[in-house]
């Protein structure tokens, strides 16, 4: 007999003591055995210790040259693993079906490396619609945007490098208006997003590219997070710096009287930043090891919680440990499982053991819902083949969890 997911959403609300990530039954009970075998063979197969590297290498490639046997492989497994689909409308479905298990979404336009103010407004425009598209939908909260979709990374990586005018950016007359073209398309979405009460997180990209982006996020939130987290920036807590620069951000939140939105996650361009470091000879700003990321990012969480009253935050990560460490210090702090300033997210296609317990304990939980084309959201599935393989035991942990939900199934089944 096929397990169906169970739509009931009056279900028992578990008790903090309940909370377990090891519960399977509740951390797949939306996927029926067709969805789970899929998943079972998707991670099974990235566990090959050549698959990864030679799959990220020539799935491009092949997606290039148009073959529709590619499109039709990729389109049934790693797309339909980790992407809500290849328009918004395709999103609804599985939307809904996560609303039913009271796991909220935030959506993510796919587009990566588009250049040409063309496309950078196409971009700024898409966003827009995607966020009145949310307003409309009641378990959207949250949107997510790539500055370097509406900005030249020529251009953000200039801004990085320059000296530290008053203004902030280099005097360079040319380089002065397409910034101002920048800070015009991002004003936009978060005037929108203000307007149509949605959350924007800037996601966070390459250190070489990153502080316009952060000094930008200030800027958003000083306009429009006065009474309620509008606009989050993402702090990458592998990297030393970052703990302290969250402390810095709260001191100008403080300061200008605004709140403070924060995404916590540990980081996603280890392997592009310590080749850089290498290749150019500047010292590495990732963590000397994952014992240090561990900490900073722990740390990161007591920070949060301690200051709640003007940092909203996202517990954005796959580590057991630290989303039960986040649970355990607001239980201990008296605040309520939803809190509106805290809310836990993980992506779509992983660590649902995480999201949906954490759920169906009374947590605010979303799932990082990519969509678009699928050659347009490549380079976002490349990444997230290669996070499974750098991470270690990440693919052989979602493999144990589903195989044991399989046998809890087929045991059902018997009786």
């Amino acid at each position: 007999m096929q397990h169906k997911a169970n739509f009931a959403k009056e279900t028992p609300i578990l008790s903090m003591t309940d909370l377990s990530f090891d519960n399977v039954e509740n951390a797949f009970a939306y996927k029926s055995d067709k969805d789970l075998k899929l998943s079972h063979f998707l991670f099974k197969t990235m566990g090959y210790p050549l698959f990864v590297p030679i799959a990220t290498r020539a799935t491009p490639l092949l997606m290039k040259c148009g073959l529709p046997i590619v499109n039709r492989m990729v389109r049934k497994t790693i797309f339909k693993q980790f992407v809500g689909g290849e328009s918004l409308i395709a999103t609804a479905p599985l939307a809904a079906t996560l609303n039913k298990y009271n796991v909220k979404i935030i959506l993510d336009y796919g587009i990566e490396g588009k250049e040409g103010d063309e496309n950078f407004e196409k971009a700024t425009n898409e966003f827009i619609g995607v966020i009145k598209y949310a307003s409309t939908q009641p378990n959207i909260p949250f949107i997510s945007v790539k500055i370097s979709a509406i900005a030249s990374v020529e251009l953000l990586q200039t801004m990085n490098e320059a000296p530290r005018l008053r203004s902030g950016i280099h005097d360079h007359e040319e380089e002065q208006a397409a910034w101002d073209n920048v800070c015009d398309r991002m004003y936009r979405i978060c005037e929108a997003a203000a307007k149509h009460k949605i959350a924007v997180v800037v996601d966070a990209e390459e250190s070489w590219l990153q502080d316009p982006i952060d000094r930008l996020s200030i800027e958003m939130m000083e306009e429009f997070n006065i009474d309620e987290a509008i606009v989050y920036n993402t702090i990458q807590l592998y990297r030393e710096d970052r703990l302290n620069f969250l402390r810095l951000s709260h001191n100008i939140a403080k300061q200008r009287n605004f709140i403070l939105g924060v995404k916590l996650v540990r980081g996603a361009y280890m392997e592009k930043e310590r080749t850089r470091a290498i290749q150019r000879n500047y010292p590495c700003p990732i963590q000397p090891n994952k014992e240090s990321t561990d900490k900073d990012y722990d740390a990161a969480l007591k920070y949060c919680i301690s200051n709640l009253s003007n940092i909203a935050f996202v517990v954005a990560s796959h580590n057991e440990s630290s989303n039960m460490l986040a649970t355990q210090l607001l239980n201990e702090n008296g605040i309520e499982p939803n809190h509106p300033h805290v809310h836990f997210s993980q992506l779509y296609g992983m660590s649902d053991n995480i999201s949906f317990n954490l759920a169906k304990a009374g947590y605010l939980v979303s799932k990082y819902l990519p969509f678009g084309p699928i050659k347009d959201v490549i380079p976002y599935l490349m990444r997230r083949a290669q996070e499974n393989r750098s991470v270690s035991g990440n693919s052989g942990k979602e493999l144990n969890l589903i195989k044991k939900e399989m046998d809890r199934r087929k045991k059902a089944t018997v009786r």
